[in-house]
């Protein structure tokens, strides 16, 4: 997928507690072996560190999911609950599922495996696999296939057909991006404008002006209500929007899609054993139930997904110096 480098792409949530850190964990080793032998030396019973540890072994049991949404669309909430019901019935142990807007700390909070699993945007999965070998493990089907693309839209009532019409007029354009971390709604257009020779960054550009609005379905309501003249969204968001009625698509047209992208990831540390990965594939898999697949773009189901099928962003990432933990700032 050659053409893919002329493109440029980034949902989520994070469970803050430390799961499956190595150097936590011995930080708390070191601490009980540091009071058992002060109790020693006073001749007392090192009962307390016992019960310590046994807690600290309670917590690692417990499975830290962290989504972090590509979108602000519709009540999450729900659909998170019957996840973490349906994780925990699966897996036979404990799983706490915690919505978590901040990419950098989902990244660290990653590498450093104080989480176990993590949904994101492929930009922060690369990021993230890039400093510390986080694993892509699972993605989402919609509409029968693994795959979104990148969207420039603009009003229904603008003159613009494609987009060489649109940069002929680009002096006179205001154009939102999503967030800055997002894939299809920056890294993949962006590259794709920068090519063009149009656009670097936020202060560097040829348009009238240029703004992140945070989320595909703030870029897709004021592209509809003419706030702007057009934007990139994520076409599963933008195909839910519609859905739902929250952007009328007879006010919408599409003037340029990238090639194949492929969907959000579902992220492990780099230090998973593989039965556990297998055994959240195969409950991930299982999922049938609609509330739970519909807060993640309208998925018709969760399928297995590997760290090369996202060659194609990586090598994007790394023609628009986006690799950088800072672009999620």
């Amino acid at each position: 997928m050659k053409k893919f480098t002329m493109l440029c792409t980034g949902i989520i949530l994070a469970g803050t507690l430390a799961a499956c850190g190595e150097e936590d964990g011995q930080e708390e080793v070191d601490e009980g072996i540091e009071v058992e032998e002060t109790e020693e030396e006073a001749g007392e019973e090192a009962e307390e560190p016992e019960e310590d540890e046994m807690a600290g072994e309670g917590d690692d049991d417990v499975l830290e999911v962290a989504v972090i949404p590509a979108q602000s669309i519709g009540e999450m909430q729900t659909g998170l609950d019957r996840l973490e019901e349906t994780l925990s019935e699966s897996l036979d142990r404990d799983v706490e599922v915690e919505h978590y807007p901040n990419y950098n700390a989902v990244v660290e909070a990653i590498n450093y495996s104080h989480i176990d699993l993590a949904y994101l945007g492929p930009l922060t999965y690369l990021i993230a696999h890039e400093e510390s070998g986080a694993q892509a493990i699972l993605t989402q089907e919609i509409d029968g296939a693994p795959y979104y693309y990148s969207y420039i839209i603009t009003h229904e009532e603008a003159p613009w057909d494609d987009l060489d019409e649109l940069l002929e007029d680009r002096e006179e354009i205001d154009f939102a991006f999503a967030s800055i971390s997002s894939t299809s709604g920056s890294l993949i257009p962006g590259l794709e404008l920068n090519q063009r020779g149009v656009f670097e960054d936020e202060n560097n550009h040829e348009f009238a002006s240029v703004r992140y609005t945070g989320s595909h379905d703030i870029t897709s309501q004021v592209v509809q209500n003419q706030e702007v003249d057009a934007g990139a969204v994520d076409s599963a968001i933008y195909n839910a929007l519609v859905e739902e009625g929250a952007v009328d698509d007879d006010q919408i047209k599409v003037i340029w899609e990238s090639e194949q992208l492929y969907q959000y990831p579902w992220v492990v540390p780099h230090d998973m054993e593989e039965d556990e990965i297998e055994a959240i594939q195969e409950a991930f898999i299982a999922i049938e139930d609609e509330e739970i697949l519909n807060i993640f773009g309208g998925a018709s189901a969760f399928v297995e997904a590997d760290d090369s099928q996202y060659e194609d962003v990586l090598e994007a990432a790394r023609e628009f110096d986006m690799l950088d933990p800072e672009v999620l700032d």
